[in-house]
C-alpha cells in the first residue's frame, strides 16, 4: 500500500470536517442501478453506499458480519444459516429482517433463472431462502457449496417491497450509510448521508459523481480542485496528482497457454516462456514501481487459497533459448493475442511480452484485436490460440472465481485438460470446512505452476488520485466506501 504526495499526505489523526462535500469521478457511468441485474464497475462505486450485504469484508480482505451479527453456520451440507442485526431499516422506512432477505434471495433466484442479469456466475448455485424467526434466515443451495459466504458479502439486500420491481435503477434503497438523492443522466449521480444509519454515519454529507472516461480528463479535474477523488491514476501521473493513494488489489495481467496443442503443448516450452519475460522490468518499467511480480498465480495473498510457497520464476533467457532448442521448436511461430485499450498498459505489456519471446528464437505473430473480436478468441472453445492475454480480476475475493474461468478444464478462458486440476477445484468449490478448502486450492496452485499453464506477469496496484485535504485508505476490493473517506483541515 502507498500514499503520497507532493507534500505530506492526509492522515485519519487530523480533524474531520462535518458536513463536507466531494465529487468523485469515476471512468465510466453505470449502465444500471440495479445492483442485482448488472456487474458494472460504476454501480458498485456508487451502490455499495447505498446498499449493504449480511457479510462484509475488512479493508484486508477478511470475511465478517454486516446485516448479519455473525458469520452463518451451517445446517447441513446445502444449508446456511444467518442471524441478522436487530433494528436496522431501509432509506424507506421498512424493517431490515427474514422477510427481506427471502426476498432478496427470491429475486435474485428468479432473475438467473429467466437469464435476466449479469450476475448468474455469483449466484447460479442458491436455490432459494426461509425465515426462521424474524431475525433468522436460512439460505439453500444445489449443492455443498463453500463459496456461498462470499456470495452473500456480494448479494445487496432490498426491502421486501422492492422484489417484484422490475428494475431499482430509479430509487435505489438500502440500508447503508448514504442514500440516493438523484442522477441526471449522463452527467451525475448524488448520495447523502443517512442520518438514521444504525452504524457510525460519516463525516461526508453529500457525494456528487461524475463520469469522464479520459485518463487526462479526471487529472486536470483532480489538479483543478473540480474533483476531490478520481479513480485508475496512471503510474506516470503520481506526482502531478495533489496526492495519490495505491493498493495491491486484485488485478492480474496473465497470459493462458494451450496446454493442449501446439507448440505450448510441451510443458518444457511453457516453461521457456516463463523465464524468456524479465518481471522485474516489467513492474518498475511498464507499471512504474505499482506492482509486483507474480509468483505463478492469479490469486492474490488477500484471496483463500494463495500458496505463499511458489516463487516468481526467474528471468533466464539463456536457460529459455536452451529448452526451445531441446524441444525442437527454436525459430518456430508462437500467437500471441490480445487487446488494446481495455486494461492498464494492455498493449505495452503485449508488445513488451512480444519483444522478450523474439529475443529467445521465436516467431512471434502478435495481434492486438478490437475488443469484441478479441473475446471471440479468448472464449472459443473449440480453437485456443497458442497464448491469450487477459488481465484478471476477482472482486468475489473467493478463489472460485477465477479459477473455474481461466484454471478448470472446460472454463470459459481456460486452455487446460487437467482432468487432476479439474478435480481439485471441485473439490474445493464443494468442501465446506474452510481450512481444507484452502489446503485444496493451495495443491491446485502447485500443480498449476508445476504444469506452468500461464506466463505469470505482475499483480498491478489499485491507484488514485486524492485531493490533499482527503484522507482515505484503498481497501484490497477496490470498494469506494465513502463512510471510510474524510475531508480534513
Amino acid at each position: 500500500m502507498g500514499i503520497g504526495a507532493a507534500g505530506a499526505a492526509p492522515t485519519h489523526v487530523q480533524a474531520a470536517v462535518e458536513g463536507a462535500e466531494i465529487t468523485i469521478a469515476l471512468g465510466s457511468e453505470p449502465t444500471s442501478l440495479d445492483p442485482h441485474i448488472v456487474d458494472d464497475g460504476g454501480e458498485r462505486a456508487i451502490n455499495d453506499n447505498i446498499y449493504e450485504t449480511l457479510l462484509t469484508r475488512t479493508p484486508e480482505g477478511e470475511l465478517s458480519p454486516g446485516l448479519a451479527t455473525a458469520l452463518p453456520t451451517q445446517i447441513d451440507d446445502v444449508t446456511w444459516e444467518f442471524t441478522l442485526r436487530e433494528g436496522v431499516t431501509f432509506h424507506n422506512g421498512e424493517p431490515f429482517n427474514a422477510d427481506s432477505v427471502v426476498a432478496t434471495i427470491e429475486r435474485m433466484v428468479g432473475l438467473v433463472e429467466r437469464g435476466e442479469t449479469d450476475n448468474s456466475g455469483f449466484y447460479a448455485t442458491i436455490t432459494g431462502a426461509e425465515a426462521v424467526d424474524e431475525l433468522t434466515v436460512r439460505i439453500t443451495t444445489d449443492g455443498p457449496d463453500g463459496v456461498l459466504p462470499a456470495r452473500m458479502y456480494w448479494l445487496k439486500q432490498i426491502p421486501a417491497s422492492a422484489a417484484e420491481v422490475a428494475d431499482l435503477s430509479d430509487e435505489p434503497i438500502g440500508t447503508g450509510p448514504y442514500k440516493f438523492d438523484g442522477r441526471n443522466q449522463g452527467v451525475d449521480i448524488t448520495i447523502v448521508v443517512n442520518e438514521d444509519y444504525w452504524g457510525e454515519p460519516g463525516t461526508i454529507a453529500k457525494v456528487t459523481y461524475e463520469f469522464v472516461d479520459d485518463s487526462a480528463t479526471r487529472l486536470a479535474g483532480l489538479k483543478s480542485g473540480r474533483y476531490d477523488l478520481i479513480t485508475n491514476l496512471a503510474p506516470q501521473d503520481v506526482e502531478q496528482a495533489p496526492a495519490y493513494a495505491s493498493v495491491q488489489g486484485q488485478e492480474h495481467p496473465v497470459l493462458i497457454l494451450d496446454a493442449d496443442e501446439g507448440i505450448t503443448a510441451d510443458p518444457n516450452v511453457r516453461l521457456a516462456l516463463n523465464l524468456a519475460v524479465d518481471r522485474e522490468a516489467i513492474a518498475e518499467n511498464t507499471f512504474g514501481g505499482f506492482a509486483t511480480p507474480d509468483n505463478g498465480q492469479l490469486l492474490s495473498p488477500s484471496i483463500v487459497g494463495h500458496n505463499e510457497n511458489l516463487e516468481v520464476i526467474p528471468y533466464d533467457p539463456d536457460e529459455a533459448k536452451r529448452l526451445l532448442e531441446e524441444a525442437g521448436v527454436a525459430g518456430e511461430t508462437i500467437e500471441l493475442v490480445g487487446e488494446s485499450g481495455r486494461w492498464l498498459k494492455d498493449r505495452e505489456l503485449l508488445e513488451a511480452i512480444a519483444g522478450y519471446w523474439t529475443a529467445v528464437g521465436l516467431d512471434v505473430q502478435l495481434e492486438i484485436l478490437e475488443f469484441g473480436a478479441y473475446l471471440d478468441v479468448l472464449f472459443d472453445r473449440e480453437n485456443r490460440a497458442d497464448s491469450i492475454y487477459v488481465s484478471s480480476s476477482n472482486d468475489l475475493l473467493d478463489p472460485d472465481r477465477q479459477l473455474a474461468t481461466y484454471y478448470e478444464a472446460g472454463g470459459v478462458g481456460s486452455s487446460n485438460s487437467d482432468e487432476a486440476l479439474a478435480a481439485l477445484i471441485a473439490d474445493g468449490r464443494a468442501e465446506l470446512d474452510p481450512d481444507a478448502r484452502e489446503a485444496i486450492y493451495e495443491e491446485a496452485m502447485q500443480l498449476a505452476y508445476d504444469q506452468a499453464l500461464f506466463v505469470w506477469l505482475v499483480n498491478n496496484e489499485d491507484i488514485y488520485g486524492l485531493a490533499d485535504n482527503i484522507s482515505w485508505t484503498p481497501r484490497v476490493d477496490a470498494k469506494l466506501l465513502v463512510v471510510e473517506m474524510a475531508v480534513v483541515e
